[in-house]
């Protein structure tokens, strides 16, 4: 069979079984979502062996060490994957919600239905994990998963996809709800955005060229989060003990995902008590610095930054910092370089606070915390299917009313219109 069959045939079946799931009862899919839970549990050892593969294949292409963290399927993020299932499991159905209801003067009884999308398709890189986090977040929501991971990853998916399809027959759920590619050529993924008869919503997560490609080629809508420049602004009057608690977490942490930080602004009456200090942390741990003329006085061992270096996710320990006359100058860098995914202020300020969360435009703005906050999990969302930097219909992380839709629904006794 053909790579275009392959992949036409098991979109095929993805509307079927997206038919289906839309019916299934919310004890059936809770019951299911633990089932894979535990399928991982006693699977671990072959998951883990099959991600070594891809471990393998990774270095000796030279992937980098962000690439390869991203990769590998460490028991706590095996653990992270089991929790998601469990955790979304827990959450409530929205699918079957009904609100909004109105009698009109007509007679009619007019309200709104959520329901499932129908066939989510999944296009992302490197992290094998988001199989698992999409596959239980869109089961939830009455939606089949159609997935394409990168090659990088193939071995990975398709031993998360057979452990989670094992778990869907076994409960006597369509296996076809949940299905990964299994080619790694990048035409299969040409073929994937025509196949608009069949998918409903295509969400990539890579690098900002694989949301470029996607979103540039899909004949079907796509939910975009091109990339996350985040930005973390020192206040003037900013607590610089929390500041650098912060910002050390935003950068250091995972510097490979894309709520990781890569720009500090500092405003300038703090930049001399605070750059040298936040400097060393950094430097100790690895991160390069890439500093504004003004902020390299300050830090003479660093690298003096290019234009390019603002708006760049790094995705690595590098950080750009500025010193900002104020505020309003900050803003005005985060507006002309942001991507719309997560800004940051440290300060003890009150009024600033709230000037900043009106004024600044991102999914998530938040108030002296660390920007890896912006995270389904961490929301309370349970594992999230990605984080939209687009307004419609999602901004910020995707969790289950996001994966979902509202049709009008109407009772009548009889009414016809005049």
């Amino acid at each position: 069979m053909s790579i275009q069959d392959t992949v036409r045939s098991m979109a095929e079946q993805s509307k079927i079984a997206a038919r289906e799931l839309a019916s299934l009862s919310t004890e059936s899919k809770n019951r299911v979502l633990n089932v894979m839970a535990e399928s991982l549990v006693s699977q671990s050892e072959y998951i883990q062996k099959e991600n070594e593969k891809d471990l393998v294949a990774g270095r000796e292409k030279g992937l980098s060490n962000a690439m390869l963290d991203r990769l590998h399927l460490s028991d706590k993020v095996m653990d992270s994957m089991i929790g998601g299932l469990r955790e979304v499991a827990a959450l409530a159905d929205p699918v079957g919600e009904i609100d909004e209801m109105v009698k009109r003067p007509s007679g009619i009884v007019v309200g709104r239905m959520r329901v499932p999308l129908g066939v989510i398709g999944m296009i992302y890189e490197s992290r094998p994990n988001v199989t698992v986090d999409a596959a239980a977040l869109c089961l939830k929501a009455g939606n089949a998963v159609f997935l394409r991971g990168g090659s990088e990853a193939i071995h990975s998916n398709l031993a998360l996809a057979k452990v989670l399809q094992d778990a869907l027959a076994s409960e006597n759920i369509n296996p076809a709800a949940i299905q990964v590619v299994p080619v790694t050529d990048r035409s299969a993924i040409n073929i994937l955005l025509e196949l608009e008869e069949y998918i409903d919503l295509i969400i990539p997560r890579g690098g900002e060229n694989l949301i470029c490609f996607v979103s540039e080629n899909s004949r079907i809508p796509v939910l975009k989060h091109y990339k996350g420049v985040c930005h973390a602004y020192v206040d003037e009057d900013a607590d610089l003990e929390m500041a650098t608690d912060i910002i050390m977490n935003g950068k250091v942490q995972r510097p490979g995902v894309c709520n990781s930080l890569e720009t500090i602004l500092v405003h300038k009456e703090i930049a001399k008590a605070f750059l040298p200090v936040i400097a060393t942390s950094l430097t100790e741990t690895g991160v390069e610095l890439r500093c504004c003329p003004q902020s390299k006085v300050l830090i003479p061992n660093a690298v003096e930054a290019a234009d390019s270096d603002w708006g760049m996710e790094f995705l690595d320990l590098i950080l750009a910092v500025k010193i900002v006359d104020d505020m309003d100058a900050a803003m005005e860098h985060i507006a002309a370089y942001g991507s719309l995914h997560t800004e940051v202020i440290i300060t003890t300020d009150y009024g600033n606070a709230q000037k900043f969360i009106r004024e600044v435009d991102a999914s998530a703005v938040m108030v002296n915390a660390s920007s890896r906050f912006n995270d389904g999990g961490q929301f309370g969302l349970g594992a999230e299917i990605g984080i939209s930097t687009t307004k419609l219909h999602a901004y910020g992380p995707m969790g289950l009313r996001e994966l979902t839709t509202r049709k009008f629904i109407v009772y009548g006794d009889g009414e016809i219109r005049s």
